[in-house]
């Protein structure tokens, strides 16, 4: 441990010795070996890397062995310049590369320092700079996800300090590495000023102390230099090379080898093609080099894709093992019991109006409904489930909420549903059908007649808007089942970040959210928008500590709306409206008997008979006006008539004189008596 602490403190220092103590030949053979392949090892440890930080000390150790290669380079000059013999390596990689040859030696050490110095060194150094800006800009955001996935609960305490840790190593690290890649682009400098230098000073020494002619100084002193630019730059590349390795290396599961066979040679096609252009060039270009390598892709593709194959058979079968697996366990039957609140199921014709990548734009439209509804309402709308049904007919749709099938309808795909709004006395040909939304008269229509039916002043729908109006109407009717205790909840979540003290005050002091949620329901059942939640919540918070009576508070919560209820259901200023006979209300108010659960009529069936046949010769009256029927009540037998009449004539819209807005002019058609 003792070595291992002291370790390199000793080296640096010897490194710094060596500047100023003189270093015989063989030692300097010794320490250029070690140079060596201390950068081999470098180099090979960035390939087998898996992310940078794995090699964190790079920066450092790119300035350790900057620092070592420079003081060989300054001891080399020395033994150069002064003896004329700077070792056995030196000379070897003299003669060697250069093959006894000034010339081929001094080409090859010009093109090293030329690639080392433009292409590697400059392309690092760049590539260094940029990935260390861009982590630094990238740090506050990493470090609001990793905030986020805290408070989410995704990850505990230990798990955000160790990715807190490393976000801040890798700002370090790519920082440090953009000055460290400074010490690589100045050592190459170094190189050439000291090659310069070296030939220079060699002719000079050789010719002036030495008495040798200049063929015979320029011979001597060129080899030991360009062997000592060798020497010293062949590790200068690979170091260069090292360090663009590790400043583009992204992190990955696997080495560097393996991402590149991974990537590279995974495509069979790919390597099909490159085999046939191959073959192809070997007729126009020197024959057996590329009818060689069009075998050799040939045949790596043909490997390939059978691993690719044989990879996908073991998937399947795992697939299939773990859904006899999973079908085993007894766990898997929860799954089941699970209902969705809205399905939408289809028959396989009109599986194409779904999928996206058949043009189909019926999810959009979904997504749409959701937020249309949460305008107009103020409801949340769960998660519409849409799923193919092989059990029905292929152009047939039904909608169910919580798994109870509501309504079906069929359509003609490559038809369009034309309907006239009444005033159009021209027919056209057509397939006669009822539009299932509103049960009007339709005609399916061809699409070469839509423009025809259009210009006579039909509506006509394509399929997707049929199933949208369709499945909108639904959920509009069933809106009360629809909103449960968990979305009542969600709404006042959102009402307290801005309103804290009117849900404060009301829940849970005043009432639960299961009695929020019934009043809620009552206004959603009737048509009325709960949007305006502040309202519903100040109002109940006045009235829950008088009644807990949830049909008398919706009463006293529709009141407080009334100016919102009078705009939806009143379009005109002047509108007409069946009233209610003082002496029938009198009627129902006797009626009325008074239980712990609430309050219900005990009227006689006949009695029951006869108004219900007053109402529905008054409502006929209003119908064939083409008016909307509404009937007008007092605020106490607004509630028990509206539940009356619903039995006979549902979704007939009834109203208290205490909703109506006061600048409204209504008159009375019609009197509903007993």
């Amino acid at each position: 441990m003792r070595l291992r602490e002291t370790t390199v403190p000793l080296i640096i220092i010897g490194i710094v010795l060596a500047f100023i103590i003189p270093i015989p030949g063989f030692i300097l053979d010794i320490l250029l070996a070690i140079n060596i392949m201390l950068s081999v090892i470098i180099l090979l440890n960035t390939v087998y890397l898996k992310e940078p930080l794995q090699l964190s000390i790079f920066p450092s150790l790119l300035v350790i062995t900057t620092m070592y290669r420079l003081t060989l380079n300054l001891r080399a000059l020395y033994l150069i310049l002064g003896e004329g013999d700077a070792g056995k390596v030196i000379a070897g990689f003299g003669r060697f590369v250069g093959g006894n040859n000034l010339v081929v030696g001094f080409v090859m050490f010009a093109v090293i320092m030329v690639v080392n110095f433009l292409v590697i060194t400059r392309g690092s150094e760049r590539v260094a700079e940029v990935a260390a800006r861009f982590t630094l800009d990238a740090m506050p955001g990493k470090q609001m996800a990793i905030d986020a996935d805290l408070n989410s609960g995704a990850i505990n305490d230990i798990e955000a300090k160790e990715r807190r840790k490393k976000i801040q190593r890798e700002a370090d690290f790519y920082g440090a590495m953009d000055g460290a890649s400074k010490f690589v682009k100045n050592d190459a400098i170094a190189g050439i000023i000291i090659t310069v230098i070296n030939i220079i000073g060699g002719l000079i020494m050789g010719m002036a102390f030495r008495g040798e002619s200049l063929q015979q100084a320029g011979e001597t002193y060129t080899i030991l230099t360009i062997g000592d630019g060798l020497v010293s730059q062949i590790p200068a590349l690979m170091i260069s090379s090292a360090t663009s390795f590790i400043v583009t290396r992204a992190a990955s599961e696997s080495d560097m080898s393996q991402d590149l066979f991974k990537q590279l040679f995974s495509n069979p096609r790919v390597l099909y093609l490159a085999s046939g252009l191959s073959f192809i060039l070997s007729f126009f270009l020197p024959r057996i080099p590329f009818l060689l390598m069009a075998a050799v892709l040939a045949f790596l593709a043909n490997s390939v894709s059978k691993q690719q194959k044989a990879i996908i058979k073991q998937e399947e079968v795992k697939v299939e093992e773990n859904e006899v697996e999973a079908i085993r366990k007894p766990e898997n039957v929860v799954s089941l019991l699970q209902v969705d609140p809205i399905e939408l199921e289809f028959g396989y014709g009109v599986i194409p109006l779904a999928d996206v990548n058949q043009g189909g734009d019926l999810l959009d439209r979904v997504v749409m409904i959701r937020r249309q509804l949460a305008l107009e309402l103020g409801m949340i709308v769960p998660i519409i489930r849409l799923r193919d049904n092989i059990q029905l007919a292929p152009n047939e749709y039904q909608i169910k909420i919580k798994g109870v099938e509501v309504a079906q309808g069929e359509l003609m795909l490559d038809n369009y549903m034309a309907m006239n709004p009444g005033l159009i006395e021209e027919e056209i040909d057509g397939i006669k059908t009822t539009e299932p939304a509103f049960g009007l008269p339709a005609i399916w229509i061809t699409e070469g007649q839509r423009d025809r039916a259009e210009m006579l002043g039909y509506t006509v729908v394509d399929s997707p808007s049929i199933i949208a109006t369709h499945l909108t109407e639904i959920i509009k009717k069933h809106a009360h089942e629809l909103t449960g205790r968990q979305e009542v909840q969600v709404l006042l979540d959102n009402i307290k970040q801005n309103y804290p003290v009117i849900v404060e005050e009301l829940i849970p002091k005043l009432m639960t959210v299961g009695e929020v949620q019934k009043v809620l329901a009552n206004l959603l059942k009737e048509g009325v928008s709960i949007r305006d939640m502040v309202t519903i919540l100040e109002t109940l918070a006045d009235y829950a500590p008088v009644t807990h009576d949830t049909d008398m508070l919706t009463e006293y919560v529709r009141q407080a709306m009334g100016r919102a209820i009078s705009k939806k259901f009143f379009t005109d200023a002047k509108s007409s409206v069946i009233t209610l006979d003082p002496k029938l209300e009198q009627i129902i108010m006797d009626s009325l008997q008074k239980t712990e659960t609430g309050s219900f009529l005990t009227l006689e069936p006949s009695v029951t008979n006869t108004i219900m046949g007053s109402l529905s010769r008054q409502v006929q009256k209003l119908v064939q006006l083409g008016q909307q029927p509404i009937v007008l009540a007092s605020p106490v037998v607004r509630l028990y008539f509206k539940k009356m009449v619903d039995q006979t004539i549902p979704g007939i819209v009834v109203l208290s004189y205490n909703e109506l807005d006061p600048n409204l002019e209504i008159q009375s058609v019609g009197v509903v008596t007993a």
